[in-house]
């Protein structure tokens, strides 16, 4: 596939509770240059936030009309996956990243990732926090929980990441359309990978790329929502997409 077939990148953002941050990341994602020629789609999933968060989405657009924008609200909290699934739905570009809301992951790093798959080398590209960017020291203990989880997902799915919960994951359309997630909340990390490992385009396995990317964690003080239970349910997510669905 030649990069000149690659028109719109559709990036897309699940936010809950997000106000502090949500038009500061919206701003960098429309700063952002973009390789290729690409022109951005950005879709906004809010996620039944309690706070001012769904107000601030709704301004985004008039404040940053170069940019093309879909705004989802959701009135009920279903979780990451969920909002995934709903963006997923409304992207209509022929990539698709996915970004946090909260600052921890950089837009800067969207060339490099978008890169194997401009060449024709990749359908699917990971960043990963842990080859050799930058990156704010922060909790050993979720370091390890997360390489016990990709070493564990690396098991059962043969592939060899190196970050599997990282947010940044970019597919062409074509994964998209193939993408049935099913989990609600932070349970979709483990639940890509697991389908993407064993999807086929053409009869072939879809061929995944890793690169480096900078991480700006953020302590539970700033907002940080992720926890150990979280951890164990990805451990049961990892096992169940790869040996029961």
């Amino acid at each position: 596939m030649q990069t000149s077939t690659f028109k719109i990148l559709s990036v897309v953002i699940p936010v809950y509770n997000e106000e502090a941050h949500v038009e500061e990341i919206v701003r960098r994602v429309v700063n952002q240059p973009l390789p290729g020629g690409l022109e951005r789609e950005i879709i906004l999933i809010n996620d039944a936030s309690t706070d001012a968060t769904w107000s601030l989405v709704q301004e985004l657009p008039s404040k940053y009309p170069a940019a093309s924008f879909r705004l989802i609200n959701k009135t009920l909290n279903q979780g990451k996956g969920a909002a995934l699934r709903d963006g997923f739905a409304r992207a209509t570009g022929d990539i698709v990243i996915i970004q946090d809301a909260d600052l921890e992951y950089d837009p800067a790093d969207y060339p490099k990732l978008l890169a194997p798959i401009l060449a024709g080398k990749a359908d699917v590209v990971y960043g990963s926090r842990f080859i050799g960017e930058p990156h704010r020291v922060m909790y050993y203990w979720h370091q390890l929980a997360n390489n016990i989880l990709t070493a564990v997902s690396n098991m059962l799915t043969n592939i060899n990441l190196t970050d599997m919960e990282v947010c940044y994951k970019v597919f062409t359309r074509e994964v998209v359309r193939r993408l049935e997630i099913k989990s609600r909340r932070f349970g979709v990390e483990p639940e890509i990978t697991a389908k993407i490992s064993r999807m086929k385009l053409s009869g072939k396995r879809l061929r995944i790329y890793e690169t480096g990317i900078s991480y700006d964690g953020r302590t539970y003080g700033e907002g940080k929502k992720i926890g150990w239970k979280d951890a164990l349910a990805a451990i049961f997510h990892i096992i169940r997409f790869r040996l029961m669905d």
